[in-house]
């Protein structure tokens, strides 16, 4: 069962959040602001970080900031009444991994803890698992029930990344960035090149498929 610390000042919405957490299956710890969340880092393993950004004493810039200079990289779903662009870019230059507005929707809520919770497995493991389909990230190969395949370095970055995010809709122009060096002189029509090389390599396969999203780009979908 996963931990969730809610850091949040006001009692009413700190409660909602923990219940709802609780109904989904996940251990809620409340907390009130950030240097008591600190002290409950300390006594507790914690899995995931609900956090409120204007809170007395230590705000969430303040408290994700201390936290991500110690070395600490447990995932923080940062939560503000700030809607601007200016604050949404500043919570993620200072290391938090996701951002919602309130009001919150509670649904949403849960949907993104998941799927931080996935992302974060994936990466302290370097393995994802979709169905009987496994991507071994230190070895750059994908094992299937056909057998195991090392691939191209390039292809096994592509595959992986889409597949990380599943129904997210990646350009390009986000794929070429993250993916080849930023001085390569590669086009964006490598990216095409590489996809119609996955799609070949696994038309057959019954636990994901990579669709085309007309004039926007690529996603993975999970089959089962």
């Amino acid at each position: 069962m996963f931990n969730i610390m809610v850091v949040e000042d006001d009692t009413n919405t700190r409660k909602l959040m923990c219940t709802v957490l609780e109904q989904y299956g996940y251990t809620a710890i409340p907390s009130t602001d950030g240097e008591d969340a600190l002290e409950v880092l300390d006594k507790k393993h914690i899995d995931l970080i609900i956090l409120d950004v204007m809170m007395p004493k230590m705000d969430g810039f303040q408290f994700t900031e201390t936290l991500r200079q110690s070395g600490c990289n447990i995932p923080i779903l940062m939560v503000t009444a700030k809607q601007s662009p200016v604050d949404k870019r500043k919570g993620f230059i200072i290391g938090t991994d996701d951002y919602m507005t309130k009001p919150v929707d509670e649904e949403e809520m849960v949907l993104r803890v998941g799927a931080l919770l996935r992302r974060s497995r994936i990466v302290s493991e370097r393995k994802l698992t979709i169905g009987s389909t496994s991507l071994l990230y230190d070895s750059f190969t994908v094992n299937t029930p056909e057998g195991v395949c090392e691939l191209p370095q390039k292809e096994f970055l592509l595959l992986f990344k889409l597949l990380s995010y599943p129904n997210k809709i990646f350009t390009r122009r986000q794929l070429m960035d993250e993916i080849w060096d930023m001085d390569s002189e590669s086009d964006e029509r490598t990216v095409d090149v590489h996809i119609s090389r996955l799609r070949d390599r696994y038309r057959q396969n019954p636990d994901f498929q990579i669709i085309t999203v007309r004039g926007l780009g690529y996603k993975a979908v999970y089959l089962k």
